[in-house]
């Protein structure tokens, strides 16, 4: 007999403790499972990979298609606070209730095959969202891309916003093997986004070699902009004038027109107009990328967790003004670039408040102490044993004039969320 569990949280245990490694890349369990469930859509998909910006670029996608009038579904990963956020159906986080009657489907479907927690989680999320009527399913991609469950998902168009060193382990240690893994994604015939406007070789080779159809940042379409406004240039399509997107960051220009290329890609079957790409840029949200949240001393959240979005972290650090000192609350998983990605920081912060992650694969603050201490890192560094105590530190010696920024992980930033009871 399959598992039954009345609770979001039993299913969340029992799915966790199911497979003998967290992490298992491949496709052919994802695929047997998939093919036993039998859910069939006649919804447009869209799926959106590469190392940095897929959040914002998933939101991005789901704000102007549903301003366009579509029924979406959004499958994205990882949570901050609830599981549920990982599932969004017309721009609604899915209920308990829907969730475990899901994961009873995949439960039931998959016999004796072995599946990952990230695994049921998606085929789970494809049930959903195929009893849903959909328009538009946008699917987010976990890690990689060639061997990442979501690959069993067959795209109509797909996305890599961008290739940079992140889960070396898993997907080497160049950009060219990495971007390998991202292109894996890429589909014969089928509109393939590349966001990167220096994307790797192997990429180009990968899209060439299987027949897509490659559009290339900087290429075959681009932005440029003022402070008040911006344009996009697509291969046949251009949209004046248009507002900035409402998440901060001079990098989300990158993932805007990323969005607008695969939205022009797909224009024949998913026709958007200028006043619902206006709406939904104007409206999008995505919570802990550059989040401000307004006080004396401000809080800003960000889930920077790798070299190359510590920098875009910084830059927009620069970009905010005058403040008299930075306080950073920062906690790090040590399979990460820790070196790498605080090097970055350095120039920005002037007080460092480390502090200790729960689970294995966690680092400890005095790891990233040492690594500070290391680069020659001459500023304060006072080590705590959570996001939480971090925080507290940060908001009773923080004068008005400062700010905090919480950034090094989704673990980081969800204690400080929580701390501040940020929903």
């Amino acid at each position: 007999m399959p598992a039954v569990f009345a609770t979001l949280d039993a299913w969340l245990a029992y799915i966790e403790s199911q497979h003998s490694r967290p992490i298992d890349l491949g496709l052919e369990r994802v695929v047997k499972v998939r093919d036993a469930l039998g859910a069939v859509t006649s919804a447009r998909v869209i799926t959106v990979g590469g190392t940095n910006g897929k959040g914002s670029t998933c939101a991005m996608l789901e704000a102007i298609l549903r301003a366009a009038g579509y029924r979406v579904g959004v499958y994205s990963s990882p949570h901050l606070l609830r599981y549920n956020e990982r599932v969004r159906v017309e721009g609604m986080e899915v209920g308990d209730e829907a969730l475990c009657t899901a994961f009873a489907a995949v439960e039931a479907a998959r016999g004796d095959t072995s599946l990952t927690y990230f695994e049921y989680g998606t085929l789970a999320a494809w049930w959903l969202f195929c009893q849903q009527g959909l328009d538009v399913i946008v699917l987010e991609v976990g890690l990689g891309g060639r061997l990442d469950a979501v690959n069993a998902i067959e795209p109509d168009c797909s996305i890599v916003t961008g290739v940079a060193l992140d889960h070396m382990d898993y997907l080497g240690d160049t950009r060219e093997k990495i971007g390998f893994e991202k292109s894996g994604i890429f589909r014969a015939e089928k509109p393939a986004v590349c966001g990167d406007p220096n994307p790797p070789q192997s990429l180009l080779e990968h899209a060439r070699a299987i027949g897509a159809q490659l559009w290339v940042q900087g290429r075959d379409f681009g932005y440029s902009g003022d402070k008040t406004q911006w344009n996009y240039r697509g291969r046949a399509q251009n949209r004046h004038s248009l507002a900035y997107p409402a998440l901060r960051g001079a990098n989300q220009l990158l993932n805007a027109a990323t969005v607008l290329a695969a939205l022009e890609s797909l224009q024949a079957c998913l026709p958007v107009s200028m006043q619902a790409v206006r709406e939904g840029l104007m409206h999008v949200e995505i919570p802990a990328r550059f989040q401000i949240l307004p006080g004396k001393p401000p809080v800003v959240l960000d889930v920077a967790h790798n070299p190359q979005a510590a920098g875009v972290l910084a830059e927009n650090l620069l970009s905010m003004g005058f403040y008299r000192e930075t306080w950073a609350v920062c906690g790090m998983l040590s399979d990460k670039d820790i070196a790498g990605t605080l090097r970055h920081l350095l120039p920005r912060i002037d007080h460092w408040l480390l502090c200790d992650l729960q689970g294995p694969r966690a680092a400890t603050a005095s790891m990233l102490k040492d690594v500070l201490r290391g680069a020659g890192c001459q500023a304060e560094i006072v080590c705590l044993d959570s996001p939480a105590g971090a925080l507290q530190v940060a908001r009773e010696r923080a004068g008005e004039g400062d700010r905090i920024v919480a950034f090094g992980s989704f673990l980081t930033v969800a204690g400080v969320m929580q701390a501040l009871a940020v929903k």
